[in-house]
């Protein structure tokens, strides 16, 4: 039986090392409400993950997280860009609605097709865009999905389970068709 978080997301399997440890500490930043070291410290160990307050200060400092206002006027911590979205509406994604509307943009020229099989989906695009498209999913801590592997013009996002793959594709459709219908209404209306 695999090992879950929160009872539906599988344990991530993570090396003993430096990058190993800085990644897991990100992902605890972005999908956690982090008010101190002594809480992420906590949250890494239920992940196998023994660090000293030290390493541990030292780390936050490389990747330049900062203690951030969130709602409820507590401070938290953040990086890189995801200092607001605790206090953000949440999408139904998990996503703050900045967050998805910026996915979006980036998302509506690049996906030409989604497709579910099992817990998997596979992501067409444009021969050479794969690998970005990719990268903007894993950017994003996202419910259900594990992780993406990218080709030239295919992504395949790796998801919990076989519903979860569903939602998944849906919600990419979705997400990729929004400036899409936008942009078309804007020409039509400019051709007037």
């Amino acid at each position: 039986m695999t090992k879950t978080i929160d009872d539906d997301t599988p344990l991530l399997q993570r090396p003993a090392t430096r990058a190993a440890r800085l990644s897991a500490i990100e992902q605890a930043l972005r999908s956690h409400t982090v008010t101190s070291q002594s809480q992420l410290s906590e949250i890494l160990a239920a992940q196998g993950i023994a660090v000293t307050q030290a390493t541990l200060s030292r780390d936050l400092d490389e990747m330049n997280a900062v203690k951030v206002r969130v709602a409820g006027r507590a401070m938290a911590y953040a990086i890189g860009g995801s200092g607001g979205h605790h206090g953000e509406e949440r999408s139904h994604a998990g996503l703050g609605a900045k967050n998805e509307q910026q996915m979006s943009r980036v998302l509506s020229g690049l996906v030409t097709s989604v497709a579910a099989a099992r817990n998997l989906v596979v992501v067409h695009t444009p021969s050479g865009a794969a690998q970005y498209v990719a990268s903007v999913i894993d950017r994003h801590p996202l419910e259900g999905i594990l992780g993406t592997i990218a080709g030239d013009d295919t992504v395949l996002m790796i998801c919990t389970d076989d519903d979860m793959a569903v939602r998944r594709s849906e919600w990419l459709l979705s997400l990729a068709s929004q400036n899409r219908d936008k942009n078309d209404r804007e020409s039509g209306e400019s051709a007037r």
